[in-house]
This record gives C-alpha cells, structure tokens and sequence, in this order.
C-alpha cells in the first residue's frame, strides 16, 4: 500500500446518510475473484439514475467523497473499499462511519475523517455551490481545508491509523516490520515432526 500524507483534490457531495457496504458495492459484485474493477459497481443501483451526483458532469475526476452519517455500516466486505479506491476516491468524509468500514479502509490506504455533522454539512454546501473548489486533507498535521474559502477543520485518527497511512504499512508491511524478530524465534523453536508417531506398518502407536 501507497504513503498517504497529503489527500488534494474536488470533492463530490453523496447527500446521504446511513449508506451501506451493500449500497456501496451490490453483493452480485463479489463474485469476482480480481480485486480490479469494482469501480463499475460502485453505488451502482443509484448510478441507473441520470440525477445521480456521480453522473453529473461537475463531478467527474473528483477524489474526494463527502457523505452523511454512519457510512460504510453492514456487513465487512472489503470490496466496499476496493470500489471507492478503484472508482478514484482517495478519501471519504462523514460525520460518523461503520466501525469494519474504518478498519477496512486504514488497510487499504482509504483516508477515513470524521467530522462534526455541521462541519460536513458546510462543506458539502461549499462543494455544491462550486464544485471545482479545491480540498487539502492534510493526514499529518490531521486538518482538512479549503484554502480559497479560509475553511479549516481539524480532526481525530487514531494513532495506529495515522502511522498505517503516513509510512504505507497494510498487515504485511506490519509483520515485515518484525522480520528479525521472528527469524530468531523460528530459530530457536524446533521445527514440528511425526517421527516416532507410526508403528513400521504405518499405524498410529498408542
């Protein structure tokens, strides 16, 4: 996984509240066995509507989801995240999200910020009235800003999500981490063995 230190970009308002991984990637899309291509699925019952925030022009390229509450909840699907990253979202900001969702996301390298419902709403409305505005999420210095509209907000990461991100690290690089460590444990460990289990005709001895 990628350093993720700076998210730059425009912004798309969702409008909704309480979307879930279903909602996000449809469950006929977990068929596949590649990780690539979900971005097709992504909120794809809503994408049959022409109105749909992500068929407007306006919005096409942007990087940066901005939803209501409590999204990502349901069931743990990584595919969700998948979906975002491979339609081209590299951050979504909400008020509240799905405790799984989160913990998904940090491993993928999807920048997850929380914000109060105020705050959201108020950039939500920034982004709709222009939807080129430029947006910083600085994952660093944990602030996310609007340099043309002097709009700054800080926010929480929990520490180990914040380090996940700024270095890179998905579970392998975690364990990678610790290499030495490990080789000297499996060193001084004897290695498993059947010997003496078996009798010379192969059955097990009581």
């Amino acid at each position: 996984m990628r350093a993720v230190r700076v998210v730059e970009g425009r912004g798309v308002p969702l409008g909704r509240s309480d979307v879930d991984t279903d909602q996000i990637i449809p469950s006929e899309w977990l068929k596949r066995v590649e990780r690539t291509g979900f971005g097709r699925g992504l909120f794809s019952e809503w994408r049959d509507d022409s109105q749909f925030v992500l068929n407007q022009a306006a919005y096409q390229g942007a990087n940066i989801l901005v939803a209501g509450p409590r999204f990502g909840t349901g069931s743990s699907r990584e595919h969700a995240v998948w979906a975002l990253m491979d339609y081209g979202f590299e951050a979504v900001i909400a008020p509240s999200f799905g405790d799984i969702f989160r913990n998904n996301s940090s491993k993928q390298g999807l920048v997850t910020v929380q914000l109060a419902n105020g705050d959201v709403d108020e950039l939500a409305t920034l982004i709709t009235h222009d939807p080129s505005i430029h947006i910083v999420i600085d994952v660093e210095h944990l602030r996310v800003e609007v340099p043309a509209n002097n709009w700054l907000r800080p926010f929480l990461l929990d520490p180990m999500i914040r380090e996940r991100l700024l270095n890179g690290w998905d579970d392998i690089g975690l364990t990678l981490r610790h290499v030495d460590a490990i080789d000297r444990f499996e060193a001084t460990v004897a290695s498993p063995s059947l010997e003496g289990l078996f009798d010379a005709a192969g059955h097990l001895r009581s």
